[in-house]
C-alpha cells in the first residue's frame, strides 16, 4: 500500500501495517513514509484492540453496509505516545501518552441534531470502509493522526487499560441514552466486550441489579468480574423474561438478542440498542414492544464521553481490566484475529505494537 491509497485522515508511517485486502486476506504490509500536515501528529502506537468491525472486514469483506473496495488498514481502538507533535502547536506535546477519538464528524446536507455529531451523515471513522476512498486505520507501528483526535492520558492510567477507552466510550454512551440508572434493575443482552463494558458502566452509575446474558460461560464470568449481580445463559428464555428490567442494553447485534431484550424489559421500560444488527429486515417482536409501551433507543458510537471515561478509568471508579483476555505481538496479528473471533474463549483481544513485542518478527 502506498500513500496514494490512504486518505488524509490517517497515514501509517513506518515499518508495516495490518491491512485487510479481502475476505480472509489479512496481511502485514510494508508502507511508505508520509509527511504529517501541520495539524497532524506522529503517534507511536502501543496497543490496538480488535473490534467487531475489524473482524467483519476480515471474515466477510464488509461491516454492515460498509463494503471493502480497496485495501484497508484496520484499527480504531488505539493508544500510544506522541512521537512528533503537530507543527501548528495544537494538541499534545511529544512524549505525551494518548488515547484516540477516531471520529471525524461532517455533514452532507442531511439534517441531524447539532449537539450529536456522532449522527452527522458525513462522519468518518478510522479503519472504516463506509466511504471511498476508505478511511485508513491505525494498526501500524507509527501513525499520523489529526491532533484533535488525541486525548492525553491522566496520570497513573496505563496504556494497556487505556486501550479500552474507545469501546468503553461506546458503552458509556449507550448507558447514558437510558438516562438515570441509579437504583434501577438493568439487563445486558450479550456479554462480549461491549456488553461487559456496559455492565461496568452500569455498576459505576449505581444500578441496583445488573443481569448479564450470553450464550457462553466465559463471557458471563467476565461480566460478573466487572459488576454483574446475576447471569443467565441465553438459552433460558423464561429466566430472561422474568428479569423485568427497568433498562436493558442489547449488545449482541442479533435479532434473537433484541427479542430477548424486549421480553426481559418491564412494561414502560427502556431498551437501548447498541448491538448493530445486519442490514435489512429483521424478525422482531415489535408488537410486544408496542403493547408494553417500551422505549426503543438506538445508540451509535459516542461523542465527548471518552474524556469522562479516561478520568473514570484513571480513578478506578470504572473497573474494566478483566475485559482484556488476550494480548499478541504485532507479528502474530492473524493469531490475534483468530482468537478474537471465538467469543466462547475471548473478551477484548489486544495487539501490542511495541518493539519488544515484535522480537522474532521477520
Amino acid at each position: 500500500m502506498t500513500t496514494a491509497d490512504a486518505t488524509a485522515t490517517t497515514k501509517a508511517t513506518h515499518g508495516c501495517a495490518l491491512v485487510v485486502h479481502g475476505v480472509g486476506d489479512l496481511r502485514l504490509d510494508p508502507i511508505q513514509p508520509a509527511e504529517p500536515h501541520p495539524d497532524e501528529a506522529v503517534v507511536e502506537i502501543a496497543y490496538g484492540g480488535i473490534c467487531g468491525s475489524d473482524l467483519h472486514y476480515w471474515l466477510h469483506g464488509a461491516a454492515g453496509e460498509s463494503v471493502l473496495r480497496q485495501p484497508l488498514i484496520l484499527g480504531h481502538e488505539v493508544v500510544g505516545m506522541v512521537k512528533v507533535a503537530a507543527a501548528n502547536g495544537h494538541g499534545p506535546a511529544a512524549g505525551t501518552r494518548v488515547a484516540v477519538h477516531p471520529a471525524t464528524p461532517g455533514g452532507t446536507g442531511v439534517r441531524y441534531p447539532e449537539d450529536r455529531p456522532n449522527l452527522s451523515p458525513g462522519c468518518t471513522y478510522l479503519g472504516s470502509a463506509a466511504r471511498y476512498p476508505h478511511t485508513q486505520g491505525a494498526f501500524s507501528q507509527l501513525a499520523v493522526l489529526p491532533a484533535r483526535m488525541l486525548r492525553p492520558l491522566p496520570e497513573g492510567l496505563s496504556l494497556r487499560t487505556a486501550a479500552l477507552a474507545e469501546p468503553a466510550s461506546v458503552a458509556w454512551h449507550a448507558v447514558a441514552r437510558a438516562g438515570d440508572v441509579a437504583g434501577k434493575r438493568a439487563l445486558v443482552i450479550g456479554s462480549g466486550p461491549i456488553g461487559s463494558l456496559a455492565v461496568a458502566v452500569l455498576k459505576r452509575a449505581g444500578a441496583a441489579e445488573i443481569t448479564a446474558v450470553d450464550l457462553h460461560e466465559e463471557p458471563l464470568a467476565i461480566a460478573r468480574s466487572v459488576g454483574a449481580t446475576h447471569t443467565i445463559l441465553a438459552t433460558d428464555s423464561e429466566a430472561i423474561a422474568a428479569v423485568e428490567a427497568d433498562i436493558t442494553v442489547e449488545s449482541s447485534g442479533n435479532y434473537r438478542g433484541l427479542n430477548s431484550a424486549i421480553r426481559g424489559t418491564m412494561r414502560g421500560g427502556k431498551v437501548v440498542m447498541v448491538g448493530l444488527l445486519p442490514t435489512g429486515e429483521q424478525p422482531i417482536a415489535i408488537s410486544l414492544a408496542i403493547t408494553r409501551e417500551l422505549e426503543l433507543l438506538g445508540s451509535f458510537r459516542f461523542n465527548s464521553e471518552i474524556d469522562d471515561v479516561l478520568v473514570a478509568l484513571a480513578d478506578g471508579s470504572l473497573f474494566v481490566d478483566p475485559v482484556i483476555t488476550h494480548e499478541y505481538p504485532f507479528n502474530e496479528s492473524l493469531e490475534a484475529f483468530s482468537t478474537a473471533k471465538d467469543s466462547r474463549l475471548s473478551g477484548k483481544v489486544l495487539i501490542s505494537f511495541t518493539p519488544s513485542a515484535m522480537q522474532g518478527a521477520d
